[in-house]
């Protein structure tokens, strides 16, 4: 038996459902039930009738996951992978920030901690985060965590200035506008998509600044054979695998999220297996971050 077969057997006697994120490993993705980024997977959570979840993505995506499930069991297969950004503030940080802006509101990336989500009035993720800032009266004073460069990419868009966490993704940080330009010139006419985790001088660079939701929508419908993508190496598998006619060249190889690479299909076969690692969230810190989620998902 393979261990395709293996995790299939088992995902069946456990009646569960497999969500990988975009960035996951090939081989596991090839075996999730579902594919996607932040958004596309939060949306899933909440539609699927399995009694158990496990979730393919870093930690804080299978807490959202439990928070918007609490009569499901949620595995992740491996629950040291974790999200630097996430880790960049804490709950009391957040809140220490909130005294310092009375009235304010506060909005979270969704590469957030579960604390800190329970201090948000609503969450955003990089695929609907322009759509749900609109909702926001222009003169409202909004602090945005953690991400300083999705919040200044949105308010840039918005004509508008949020009170901005310093915090940033590792992976994106290393990519940089020289890069984009020597990509361009080893494929010139190719289009380049970027993330908006990345700097605004990167971003500037590129054609199309795009969730990985986003980027698998656009090149479907590209007349572009050869697209240059400046984002994790994970989504170039789905990419390649959705449009076998065209050819995606990643900006920079070094481009690799070690946190999402911990995953494998052995940790994912155990993790069925042995119905752990489980990921639960405190009552406490669930029914407010839900509030946030669910506040997003109403508007996205």
């Amino acid at each position: 038996m393979t261990i395709q077969e293996e995790i299939a057997e088992l995902k069946s006697r456990r009646n569960a459902v497999i969500l990988a994120h975009n960035y996951e490993r090939g081989e596991v993705q090839d075996v999730a039930d579902y594919t996607g980024d932040s958004l596309e997977l939060a949306r899933k959570a909440t539609q699927v009738e399995a009694d158990t979840i496990v979730f393919c993505g870093v930690y804080f995506m299978a807490e959202t996951a439990a928070i918007l499930n609490p009569d499901k069991t949620v595995l992740i297969p491996d629950a040291t992978a974790g999200c630097p950004m996430a880790d960049m503030i804490t709950g009391e940080q957040l809140r220490e920030m909130k005294r310092k802006h009375p009235g304010a509101k506060a909005v979270c990336y969704v590469n957030s901690t579960a604390e800190v989500k329970a201090e948000c009035d609503i969450c955003v993720t990089s695929g609907n985060a322009e759509k749900v800032m609109r909702t926001f009266a222009p003169e409202e004073e909004i602090i945005f965590v953690p991400d300083q460069h999705l919040g200044g990419f949105v308010a840039a868009k918005l004509g508008v200035k949020y009170v901005l966490w310093p915090g940033y993704c590792p992976t994106h940080a290393r990519l940089t506008a020289k890069m984009i330009e020597d990509a361009r010139a080893k494929y010139p006419g190719a289009p380049v998509m970027v993330h908006p985790e990345c700097a605004k001088d990167v971003r500037d660079a590129a054609d199309q600044v795009l969730s990985t939701g986003g980027m698998c929508k656009l090149v479907r419908t590209s007349e572009a054979k050869t697209i240059l993508v400046g984002t994790e190496l994970g989504i170039c598998h789905r990419l390649r695998k959705e449009n076998p006619d065209k050819t995606f060249i990643p900006v920079a190889e070094h481009l690799v999220c070690p946190n999402m690479k911990k995953t494998t299909l052995e940790k994912l076969r155990d993790a069925l297996r042995d119905m752990a690692p489980q990921v639960t969230v405190a009552p406490e810190i669930a029914g407010p971050a839900r509030r946030a989620i669910e506040r997003m998902l109403e508007i996205a």
